[in-house]
């Protein structure tokens, strides 16, 4: 196993809360400016496909000031990175600082690829005085060869954090349209890879493009947190407020959660583990459904 021969990532990190992660172009000062204010648990300062070839050198010479300014309010700082070997090490040159809480790995296909990042940020942080291990990873999913190693993917290296299917990307690599039909499966296939190895799975079945019909996006995050999905990642700020909503427990939820978990104590003072509630069976699943609904609401 990979892991196992992984040297021991100092202090054990906690899941992050991550209902929004919002991108923003590293190259573009008012979009930086800006960010702070948009309510995303997360900025990702884009390096890759939102920024011009010829100004990637600028905007990695800008971002610790950008590191600072889209944390200021306290949201997880993100850098996405790119694909290409000369490009990502100058990117990981300059991502590998204070403040950057994560990278996120585009076009990922393979756990060798992820444990090559890994050991690169490892020699960067020891040469930098950084905390070993405290940047983590976002693993995009963007390729049909990918998802045969999904597995092996997530649990590479104890770096890895969360991980997405790229919807855009991935359709046009199998000759397609990001419709629902076709970025269904795939979509199960990383929510399952990523919770199977203690990961957060991000994302919903659609296009990240489209954030104009705030009605149609709403119920595709609403319909993606029932899949099992806990946040998504939003190229506009409209989509930030949508996600943060969709992501959270609704007051029903937390209400049921709420005579669930003191119906669970009684039930417990009788010496059962499954009970009736409202003529429905309760049992230890549904029980840890709500303790996990209230987790949540309390971490928001």
């Amino acid at each position: 196993m990979i892991k196992d021969t992984l040297p021991a990532v100092e202090g054990a990190m906690s899941v992050p809360r991550w209902r929004s992660l919002l991108f923003v172009p590293a190259h573009v000062p008012r979009f930086v400016e800006t960010a702070h204010e948009r309510g995303a648990d997360g900025v990702i300062l884009d390096l890759e496909d939102s920024v011009p070839q010829d100004q990637k050198g600028g905007a990695r010479r800008e971002l610790p000031d950008s590191v600072a300014k889209v944390g200021r309010r306290g949201a997880s700082v993100l850098v996405r990175v790119n694909r290409g070997l000369r490009a990502l090490a100058a990117d990981l040159d300059a991502a590998v600082i204070a403040g950057v809480d994560a990278l996120v790995l585009p076009k990922t296909d393979s756990a060798e690829w992820v444990l090559e990042i890994a050991n690169a940020i490892s020699e960067l942080e020891r040469e930098r005085n950084l905390v070993q291990g405290r940047i983590r990873f976002l693993a995009q999913i963007e390729t049909p060869g990918a998802l045969q190693r999904l597995a092996a993917i997530a649990s590479a290296h104890p770096r890895m954090v969360a991980m997405a299917l790229g919807p855009e990307d991935f359709s046009a690599a199998v000759g397609g349209a990001p419709e629902f039909d076709l970025l269904l499966a795939p979509n199960l296939s990383v929510l399952f890879a990523a919770r199977a190895a203690g990961l957060l799975p991000l994302g919903f079945v659609g296009s990240i493009s489209e954030f104009s019909d705030t009605e149609k996006l709403r119920e595709a995050a609403r319909h993606a947190r029932r899949l099992g999905f806990a946040g998504a990642l939003a190229i506009h700020p409209t989509q930030v407020a949508i996600f943060n909503v969709a992501f959270s427990p609704s007051a029903q939820e937390l209400e049921w959660a709420d005579r669930v978990v003191a119906a669970e104590n009684d039930a417990a003072a009788r010496g059962l583990s499954a009970f009736s509630l409202n003529g429905k069976m309760v049992d230890p699943p549904v029980v840890r459904r709500a303790h996990e609904i209230l987790t949540l609401a309390s971490r928001n």
